[in-house]
């Protein structure tokens, strides 16, 4: 008799994602093989994911969805799928990203670190690569975190993209991520980024000093019905945030801050003059 390894879905949402893998086999009476040939995988790579051995892919989410009949259901293993690889990201970001690639109007601001959606990926790859020696992330999770950070630049690109409005803190554009090379690449991506026809990039100087009314990040997205909704992260959680009475304050905070700033060709001045001297 062969040993069936008990599953246990309480596990993490890889465990759960085999567990009900099985589940629904088990539920049409059919073997791994069996499943294998409908799916065009092989046995040993169904049992490899319902015991959580190995993680399911996009490719595969959808194949099983096919055979099972749940594409575009409450049951969709794709939506299953796509639970888990947001896993590795900070919680309440993958709701702030559903709002971000439907946004008519998106205003950034951080302090120390570039913008996701204008991170070259050496950039990106540098700061999660902190992270894994930190010992904060997997490499795994790190690699996951750049492939969702593409992903979610790629959704920015659109026939009629959003207005993207971005305040720099100084000290985001004079922190060296990655190297030399890394970080002047960077910089010219973001002067390449103040030159399109729908984006707004300027720079907050240290000199802004007390009038600067952020100290972490904050995003606001004005939506196509002209809602507006804000997100602020600390350093375990992000937060979306949909009432009026808090996000009309940040809303005011952050025309405060734009007046504050420098205009766009000062940043775009200050930022090669960092790039001359970016050691």
């Amino acid at each position: 008799m062969v040993n069936i390894k008990e599953l246990n879905p309480e596990a993490g949402p890889q465990a759960a994602f085999g567990a009900r893998l099985r589940s629904s086999r088990e539920a049409r009476c059919w073997k791994q093989d069996e499943l294998a040939d409908l799916v065009g995988y092989s046995g040993r790579h169904i049992s490899a994911v319902e015991t959580g051995r190995k993680p399911p892919t996009l490719r595969f989410s959808r194949s099983i969805d096919t055979v099972f009949g749940f594409t575009a259901t409450a049951e969709s293993f794709e939506r299953a799928w796509g639970e888990l690889r947001h896993g590795s990201l900070l919680e309440g970001f993958p709701e702030y990203l559903g709002q971000e690639n439907r946004a008519a109007e998106i205003r950034m601001f951080d302090v120390g670190m570039i913008p996701g959606p204008l991170q070259t990926p050496e950039y990106a790859a540098a700061m999660e690569e902190g992270n894994v020696k930190r010992g904060t992330l997997t490499p795994e999770q790190a690699a996951e975190r750049v492939e969702a950070l593409v992903e979610r630049q790629a959704a920015l690109v659109r026939r009629t993209p959003p207005m993207l409005i971005v305040v720099l803190d100084e000290s985001c554009i004079r922190r060296p991520i990655g190297g030399r090379e890394v970080m002047d690449r960077q910089l010219a991506h973001l002067v390449e980024f103040a030159g399109q026809s729908h984006t707004v990039l300027q720079v907050a100087p240290f000199s802004v000093g007390e009038r600067r009314p952020f100290s972490r990040l904050v995003n606001l997205l004005t939506m196509p019905d002209r809602s507006v909704m804000s997100y602020v992260e600390s350093e375990t959680n992000g937060y979306l945030d949909r009432e009026l009475t808090s996000v009309l304050p940040l809303v005011r905070s952050y025309h405060q801050l734009q007046a504050a700033a420098l205009s766009q060709a000062e940043s775009v001045a200050m930022i090669n003059e960092v790039r001359k001297g970016t050691p």
